[in-house]
């Protein structure tokens, strides 16, 4: 059975250097690395963790926007069009990748970029797994405009606005509820995030160990370790090539 719409079903790293990203994430979350078969003639690798494929790193080529983009289970073709009635641009597809599924690339309206993605398998992607040690464990929209973003993914996906975290002159903090669960969260955008972005968060076993890797092999510590509700503690880092990447994970210590 396939994922429901509007669940994250994969995340990849578009990055000048993979061979740097692999280290990187492998010393951080212990992640290990394929390539794909098929013959894909560009720089793909997938990134594996509890052996389940959960994301890829994907080597920029030209000028390809560096960072991390989470995927989206859709109806592509029809989700692509309400995209674009929605006020959302749609800038390749849908198309099909050979041996994968069919997918688009997208902006929502204040410019965040994202994708639609449908697997050819049947096999639920266990990708976005919040417990589960090196899976998507939390996923954050920054955004000018909280109500319009709802208003557009409500639309899209079904989202709906959950509970509210006042966070002083950073505005609300609000739960994004999907289908009765927790799928992240949107915040405003501000002065260190001037852009709309989603931000991936991805679980480790042990968040002062994952701090210490950050830092031990060229990433930078940007905020955290902090407490959140129900226990748990976040990191905001960037990697080597200054890519935003947060880690949840407990304090062991």
């Amino acid at each position: 059975m396939q994922n429901a719409n509007g669940t994250p079903i994969w995340y990849e790293l578009i990055t000048g250097d993979p061979d740097a990203a692999e280290r990187f994430y492998s010393a951080v979350t212990g992640w290990t690395y394929r390539k794909p078969g098929g013959g894909l003639e560009r720089d793909y690798r997938i990134v594996e963790s509890t052996e389940d494929g959960i994301a890829g790193l994907m080597k920029a080529e030209g000028a390809m926007p560096r960072g991390w983009l989470a995927y989206f289970a859709a109806d592509v073709d029809d989700d692509a069009a309400r995209v674009s009635e929605l006020g959302g641009t749609v800038h390749m597809g849908p198309m099909d990748i050979p041996n994968v599924g069919r997918f688009a690339f997208a902006t929502d309206p204040a410019g965040a970029p994202f994708c639609l993605m449908r697997g050819f398998s049947d096999e639920p992607s266990r990708a976005f797994e919040p417990t589960t040690p090196g899976h998507g464990a939390w996923n954050e929209l920054v955004t000018p405009d909280q109500d319009a973003a709802f208003s557009f993914y409500g639309s899209l996906f079904g989202w709906q606005r959950g509970d509210v975290m006042p966070m002083g002159e950073a505005g609300d903090y609000t739960f994004i509820d999907h289908d009765g669960s927790m799928l992240g969260a949107m915040m405003n955008t501000n002065g260190n995030t001037p852009k709309a972005r989603w931000q991936t968060y991805f679980r480790v076993p042990d968040i002062d160990a994952a701090t210490s890797a950050v830092t031990e092999n060229g990433g930078t510590l940007v905020n955290g370790p902090a407490q959140v509700p129900g226990g748990d503690y976040v990191i905001q880092t960037t990697d080597p090539e200054g890519n935003f990447v947060g880690f949840v994970g407990a304090r062991r210590s």
